[in-house]
């Protein structure tokens, strides 16, 4: 079950990482740029760990794995991303970051991205 909710959470946060790129701040925060790149790396070490239990699942799970790992790959990251709340942009309260929150669900969820 374990791999299952691993595979939806990198479905999620793909979502959530695509719908920030057109967020007026998030698209080109630090905070993206981060997370984006660490997200990549985790997805890939999971695959590689976790691939022939992948490979077994249903093939909507499947499905959803590959959506993710499609819309990570094509998110154009900005080469001069700026934390946007150091910069007085994003007026969300301390602690919060859309971005960063979504990681961290995925990250509560299986305990190893």
């Amino acid at each position: 079950m374990m791999m299952v909710n691993d595979v939806r959470g990198y479905y999620y946060l793909s979502g959530v990482l695509m719908n920030q790129m057109r967020d007026p701040f998030c698209h080109m925060c630090k905070a993206l740029v981060n997370t984006t790149t660490a997200s990549r790396q985790s997805l890939t070490d999971f695959e590689r760990s976790e691939g022939a239990e992948i490979q077994g699942l249903p093939a909507e799970l499947q499905r959803i794995f590959a959506d993710a790992k499609t819309a990570l790959a094509g998110i154009v990251l900005p080469d001069n991303a700026v934390g946007q709340k150091k910069a007085g942009n994003c007026k969300l309260p301390e602690g919060v970051c859309f971005v960063k929150s979504a990681r961290a669900l995925l990250q509560n969820l299986s305990g190893t991205m």
